[in-house]
């Protein structure tokens, strides 16, 4: 695997190096040094407006502030769109956001400044972070709700992004800024539901609903765990993709409305593992597909509401376990890069736009063409 070095990016860097070939060891002066010379520059970034619509976006220049303690400056080399950001940008993802507030929960880049009291990172370490910033390890708290990127804090979608260092996650040498970025918050979803719900072995059978981020990257690691895969969609091309990354059992839900069953009859048993991203207008057709004793995580509501009631009857007569999943933490985000690393896995990646085009990707992910995931890539690095 190609190994990724530690970059520097030409504007947003100009004097850093310096700074830090006459830095001291002592992490606190080093850090606070760094950090002041960042009060007079002026960076490029998006924000999401009046919440109208995708037009509602916006391309500003302003200075940044140095880091405070605890933080980083990172110049972006990447930053992934998922379906929630067109969400937010409608206002419809929670409670209205500040106008001012920077878009996408995903990316990765190059630290370039740290502020007073952090250890651990220093200038041109490559890294990234989970989207939920305090959710460094354990279960799931409600409060991580308060520090989400690109919804609750400002995300990815600027030349410079502000980050908590507690949260960051080094990158592996083998994974570059757009890969890290792919992976994120659809890669640490899929993670949870087939690492922690699912505990995955060689041998089962996993199901994912529709081609998406997470239903890719889903097909992807299962793939990795020498599990086959199944997967629906309404479209023949799509379906055609998913078996180019080794999918073995392909569904058009629209030519088989009866698709729980479909999987069965093609598999010739249930599945041992759901990737349920429409929601609950499609779980029990997702039920009717299980083996005895599967998993199912419940992770997307895009499928609104049935037209009628759930049947849930199959929870019981087959023992299934059924569990909301709500992303996932640093610790699963390193344990992802790692493995992917390891194995030399690269998500699918669409399409890829340049950070002037931005705008364009929203519109590319809103038009549901995609197969995998849609990148915003920054300026080229230097070597």
């Amino acid at each position: 695997m190609a190994k990724f070095k530690t970059t520097r990016r030409h504007a947003l860097t100009a004097g850093v190096t310096m700074m830090a070939a006459g830095a001291v060891a002592r992490a606190d002066t080093t850090r606070g040094e760094s950090a002041v010379a960042w009060n007079d520059r002026t960076i490029s970034r998006y924000q999401i407006g009046e919440q109208k619509g995708l037009e509602s976006l916006q391309r500003v220049s302003g200075p940044i502030a140095p880091p405070a303690a605890g933080e980083v400056l990172v110049a972006v080399g990447a930053a992934a769109l998922n379906h929630r950001d067109l969400m937010i940008m409608r206002d419809r993802y929670g409670a209205p956001k500040p106008p001012t507030r920077i878009p996408l929960g995903d990316g990765a880049g190059d630290v370039v400044a740290v502020g007073p009291g952090v250890v651990g990172f220093e200038i041109g370490d490559r890294v990234t972070a989970p989207h939920f910033t305090s959710w460094i390890d354990g279960d799931f708290d409600p409060s991580v709700f308060a520090t989400d990127l690109g919804s609750s804090m400002d995300g990815w979608l600027t030349e410079v992004a502000r980050m908590p260092a507690a949260a960051l996650v080094k990158l592996p040498d083998g994974v570059s800024y757009a890969a890290a970025a792919a992976w994120g918050a659809a890669g640490i979803t899929a993670w949870t539901v087939l690492e922690t719900l699912g505990q995955i072995k060689a041998g089962d059978l996993v199901l994912a609903l529709g081609t998406g981020g997470v239903s890719i990257l889903a097909l992807q690691l299962a793939k990795m765990n020498g599990a086959s895969f199944a997967i629906t969609s309404s479209s023949d091309d799509k379906l055609a993709v998913a078996r180019e990354l080794g999918a073995d059992i392909t569904v058009n839900y629209r030519s088989e409305p009866a698709w729980g069953d479909a999987v069965r009859a093609a598999a010739g048993r249930g599945v041992d593992i759901v990737v349920e991203t429409v929601g609950m207008a499609t779980l029990s057709q997702s039920l009717e597909s299980c083996a005895p004793n599967a998993r199912v995580g419940l992770l997307g509501a895009l499928g609104g509401r049935p037209d009628g009631p759930t049947e849930l009857s199959g929870l019981m007569l087959k023992n299934i376990v059924l569990k909301g999943i709500t992303s996932g933490s640093r610790r699963m985000l390193a344990d992802l890069l790692r493995a992917v690393d390891s194995n030399a896995v690269e998500p699918k990646i669409d399409k890829t736009f340049s950070f002037d085009d931005a705008p364009a990707a929203y519109d590319y992910l809103n038009k549901g063409g995609h197969v995998g995931k849609v990148v915003v890539t920054m300026d080229p690095l230097t070597a």
